[in-house]
């Protein structure tokens, strides 16, 4: 006998199974577990010295600079440097064919011997008519002649030695030597070849490299602030002469070259707003080259001490500057702070207590009003570039 089941029979199976499974789940119930709060890196604002500084840029400036020119003619027969090297006062560079100056010099020489025998032979002559005339054996006239011979040799004599004179200044411009110590360029004229011929031809380039300058502009309000700093240093107004300046090039991250103000310009542009002011760097090492574009760091006063923190604990809004801190119970607050100087990664700040907790690392995790885990990390003070071993 065969049993078919209809829906009569599956309904009551159905709800038994749906009523079994609901029995079974309320069993175990969910529970919720807080994740824990997010870490943070606090610490306490720094007490530090801080300087206040005016920043400027500038170009490096060659203190000399000299073109080496042909000031005689003649064929080019000796060059005595290699291209680029150092090169001392008075050393010898160039030699432009002498031979033709060396006998000319001799010829001037040769000149003023002449002449001065000529002299000698007037002064005879005119001492003994003088003689005779006072025996009556000659006359005035004759006397007066060898007067006139006399001084018209001697004026002879004075001719021939300014001759003599510029032979030998053109004999010594056939060898070029170095005006002062420095870097020569590449020679610009091969040997052989003919130079000065109506007109200077330039054979090469010297250029000194220590000390330098260092040239830069400066608005009309900062130069009042250096002014005002200085009168402040016991300094008399105007007189920026010998102020001190910290210098850096693009691939530097400080100043590591130290100099002083040693020239402003008289008046303010007034195209520009700006007054030229040059500083004197030493260049020892010769690692500043002229035309380089500098960072210029120069001071505004003595250094103060000023509650710091890391400028990147710093942010700001429309509003203004603010930082984040850990208060009670571990929960984060924005205080508001007002921003200072700002030196070797540090920033000061005011409006913040001494004891404030600043967050420093973990500021993605930072959100006001709720809470954080902690880490305390005492600040130290930043190495400056003075404090840096040599």
């Amino acid at each position: 006998m065969k049993y078919f089941l209809t829906a009569k029979h599956v309904m009551p199976l159905v709800a038994a199974a749906i009523v079994a499974l609901a029995l079974a789940g309320c069993g175990k119930r969910n529970s919720y577990h807080a994740p824990p709060p997010p870490p943070v890196v606090t610490s306490k604002p720094l007490s530090m010295p801080m300087t206040r500084y005016l920043d400027v840029t500038g170009n490096t400036v060659a203190v000399n600079s000299v073109q080496l020119v042909a000031r005689v003619s003649g064929y080019l027969q000796e060059i005595d440097f290699t291209d680029g090297a150092v090169v001392k006062k008075g050393q010898r560079l160039f030699v432009i064919e002498p031979a033709p100056y060396a006998a000319k010099l001799d010829q001037a020489r040769a000149a003023v011997a002449s002449a001065k025998a000529q002299v000698i032979y007037a002064q005879s002559q005119y001492d003994r008519q003088e003689t005779m005339y006072a025996q009556k054996a000659t006359s005035q006239a004759n006397v007066e002649q060898w007067l006139s011979q006399r001084d018209s040799a001697k004026a002879q004599v004075t001719e021939a030695i300014a001759n003599e004179e510029l032979a030998a200044i053109n004999f010594s411009y056939t060898t070029v030597s170095a005006p002062f110590d420095g870097v020569i360029s590449r020679h610009l004229v091969d040997t052989g070849n003919l130079v000065g011929n109506g007109a200077a031809t330039t054979l090469a380039t010297i250029t000194q490299l220590d000390p330098i300058y260092v040239y830069f502009n400066v608005s009309e309000l900062d130069a009042l602030n250096i002014q005002k700093t200085l009168i402040g240093e016991g300094h008399k107004p105007g007189q920026a002469v010998g102020a001190p300046i910290e210098v850096g090039l693009q691939s530097d991250t400080g100043y590591p070259y130290a100099g002083r103000i040693d020239y402003v310009a008289p008046a303010i542009d007034p195209a520009t707003g700006t007054i030229q002011v040059r500083a004197l760097l030493q260049n020892s090492a010769s690692l500043l080259l002229p035309g380089l574009f500098v960072r210029g760091h120069i001071p505004l006063g003595a250094p103060t001490t000023e509650l710091a923190v890391p400028q990147t604990a710093v942010m700001s809004d429309q509003a203004g500057s603010y930082v984040y801190v850990v208060g009670k119970n571990n929960i984060v607050a924005q205080q508001r702070v007002q921003t200072g100087i700002q030196q070797d990664g540090m920033v000061a700040v005011t409006g913040l207590p001494a004891d404030a907790l600043v967050v420093v690392e973990g500021l993605q995790n930072a959100t006001p009003g709720n809470a954080v885990a902690p880490a305390e990390h005492d600040l130290t003070a930043p190495q400056t570039q003075a404090d840096q071993p040599s």
